[in-house]
């Protein structure tokens, strides 16, 4: 197994401490007892800056809540360019390993079942691997609901694109090589597990449209949204952008 490569933003750098990545589901270097605590409760995102860690906990105190709106406030915006030339091929094949500059990138597992490895409890693989993923129980953050997920009802969990890859392709991602376009679709601070219909709910909608259906992890959303926005450099909409900051109290 390579070592993973964890590719912050300047922005968050200085922001927000990095963190260990350790295990080919990308969960904290901790006991097993801690590990799956986590998976159960979440992460907060202030707390995640790269996406390793389990979950997505809801930001609670007023401290956190001010920090979440400072990194909102360094989000840069722009009106949506075209969908144009848009087509999801343009971002690799799905859920490819074979990706560089992100944390679990060449790691020999798919990054939906590093995903899924990250977030679930009471983790079942196939037999005779070390990474398929089978069978868990899984919060959901989207709906406030423990799923249990088996492979033969996988559309009940989707993996989510936190910032939706059409956006990105309006945005500024039209623009750059196939290779940057492949790490924003892998990458684990882009991607939630998450409750089917919310996913197929959500489409490409930015925060002005669309939300989770779970309102106390609202907050926690728009600040994953505003980390992938600030580690790749893409603005969001000036309509995207205050509803961001109004979920956190803006």
């Amino acid at each position: 197994m390579r070592a993973r490569r964890p590719a912050l933003s300047a922005a968050t750098v200085l922001l927000l401490p990095a963190l260990a990545l350790a295990g080919c589901t990308g969960g904290p270097a901790t006991s097993s007892s801690d590990a799956a605590s986590a998976r159960a409760r979440g992460t907060n995102p202030l707390q995640n800056p790269d996406g390793t860690r389990p979950g997505l906990a809801a930001i609670t105190s007023d401290q956190d809540r001010k920090a979440a709106r400072d990194l909102i406030a360094q989000v840069k915006t722009a009106e949506p360019g075209p969908k144009t030339g848009y087509d999801r091929d343009q971002f690799g094949p799905a859920w490819t390993d074979n990706v560089d500059g992100v944390p679990l990138g060449h790691n020999s597992c798919s990054t939906r079942d590093d995903l899924l490895g990250r977030d679930g409890t009471k983790v079942e693989h196939k037999d005779g691997s070390a990474c398929v993923v089978t069978g868990m129980t899984i919060y959901d953050p989207y709906t406030g609901k423990l799923v249990t997920f088996t492979k033969q009802q996988a559309s009940k969990i989707q993996i989510d694109h936190v910032m939706p890859l059409s956006y990105d392709w309006q945005q500024g991602a039209a623009k750059w090589d196939k290779g940057k376009r492949v790490q924003i679709a892998n990458d684990p601070l882009n991607l939630i597990p998450a409750d089917g219909s919310q996913n197929a709910s959500k489409g490409d909608s930015g925060p002005a449209a669309w939300l989770p259906a779970n309102t106390e992890i609202r907050c926690s959303y728009v600040v994953r949204f505003a980390q992938v926005s600030l580690k790749y450099q893409l603005p969001v909409t000036p309509a995207d952008k205050k509803a961001m900051l109004a979920q956190c109290g803006g």
